[in-house]
Parts: C-alpha cells; sequence; structure tokens
C-alpha cells in the first residue's frame, strides 16, 4: 500500500484538524501517524496517510482544495516504502528539558551534543514563555540513547552544557508501558 506525506501550514484557527480530519475521512484514509503543533501564529501538521485505493498523489484530485480556499497550505508528498515504518530503536528513552533565557543556539547546542553521541532525537517543542521583558525559552526533547549510554552518562554530559550556556537542562528516563 502506497503511504504519503500530508502536511498542513496557515495562520491558526481553531477548526482546522476537524476539517482535515473530515476529508480525510471522506476519502476513506487511514491516519498511520500524525503531529501538530502551533509555531507562532502559524499552525502546522504533518500526517502520514493512507488509503488502498488511492496509488498516486494525483488520486486525491482537489480533495483538499477547500482547506486552501481557506486559506490554508497544503503539500503531500508519496513516502518510499517502509517510509510509513516506526524505526526500531534500541536503547533507553529519555525526556530532556530546557529551560533558560532566550538567546540563539540553545538548540543548536544541545542537539549537537546529542548528535555527536548518537543519540536519536525522536520528538522536539520548544516554546517561550514568560513576559516580554522577561522571556524564558523552553526546549523538551524525546530522545532514545544508544545501547551504549546511561542516563547517568547523559546527565552528565548535560550538565557540563549546562553551566557552559547558562540554562537548566534536566534529563529522567521515560519507561514504556505496554498494554
Amino acid at each position: 500500500m502506497t503511504h504519503f506525506a500530508l502536511t498542513i501550514i496557515g495562520r491558526d484557527r481553531s477548526g482546522i484538524v476537524s476539517q482535515v480530519t473530515e476529508i480525510l475521512y471522506q476519502l476513506g484514509c487511514n491516519i498511520a501517524d500524525s503531529s501538530c503543533s502551533i509555531l507562532g501564529g502559524q499552525f502546522a501538521m504533518i500526517l502520514l496517510i493512507s488509503n488502498p485505493a488511492i496509488k498516486e498523489k494525483s488520486d486525491f484530485g482537489d480533495a483538499f482544495t477547500p482547506l486552501e480556499e481557506s486559506g490554508l497550505s497544503v503539500f503531500v508528498r508519496t513516502l518510499k516504502p517502509g517510509g510509513e515504518t516506526r524505526s526500531q530503536l534500541e536503547g533507553d528513552i529519555c525526556l530532556i528539558s530546557v529551560y533558560g533565557a532566550d538567546k540563539p543556539g540553545i538548540v543548536y547546542q544541545v542537539a549537537k551534543e546529542l548528535g555527536d553521541r548518537k543519540v536519536n532525537i525522536t520528538d522536539l517543542n520548544t516554546k517561550l514563555i514568560g513576559s516580554e521583558t522577561r522571556p524564558v525559552y523552553v526546549m523538551m526533547l524525546e530522545a532514545v540513547l544508544p545501547p551504549e549510554m546511561s542516563e547517568d552518562d547523559l546527565k552528565t554530559i548535560m550538565d557540563r552544557l549546562k553551566g557552559e550556556m547558562q540554562v537548566d537542562i534536566s534529563v529522567r528516563s521515560i519507561t514504556p508501558v505496554e498494554l
């Protein structure tokens, strides 16, 4: 079965998720995976979708025209086989949180330390909280440690970075629960 990545971007307003999912429901599409967020004043959504009857992007026809007419940008990309399958990552899952004064380089410096050590970032969110006069930058990362790295190893690395960057960084393990 062919899978597609559907990306929706546009000025935030209520009802976007409902509008998008109604179209997908009417098409008979299955949503294999999805993520959405508000970035500044923009809504951003990406979904991995499939339908046995839809083999090519052109098979969607003008189904997404109502979204575009409501001011949203819509992009459809055909995934290569296996692109919908979640990676099987071995290793502990950790949540890394970073709080500090808003300044350039926070995401890069943390991501570089993790990337240099083969830590796989599986989710990353940032936002500015606080007031205009005292903004606080918040970054939350979910990451999978390589099998040879422990949570304590990562805490040591992040403690060093915490001092260098003058931010607060914490690391905690997330224990997966099987239902």
